[in-house]
């Protein structure tokens, strides 16, 4: 599997199984309704504060923006779902 650079798509590792990544629009808007917050700054305030639950949120809008269905989790590490959510947003500012 090969990440679109073009498309800021990210392809990440997680509880073994390559998956991929894509900070869309539409996963912004799943991240603002999920966190009942409005706009990039009230989104960007509220991702500085996350809890387990909320990582795995993050995780999930993004797998999805990347055109994944989240499915089962189960089995991904804390720091899996750590490093897959900075690369998601990194590869998007690249």
């Amino acid at each position: 599997m090969q990440a679109n650079g073009a498309r800021g798509e990210a392809v990440v590792v997680l509880a073994g199984r390559q998956r991929r990544l894509c900070l869309t629009l539409g996963a912004l808007a799943e991240l603002e309704t999920a966190f009942d917050v409005a706009g990039g700054d009230g989104l960007a305030a509220r991702l500085r504060t996350l809890s387990a639950r909320d990582l795995m949120i993050v995780l999930a809008a993004l797998l999805r923006g990347g055109g994944e269905e989240p499915g089962d989790l189960e089995g991904v590490t804390f720091g899996e779902a750590a490093a897959a959510v900075a690369a998601g947003f990194l590869a998007a500012g690249s």
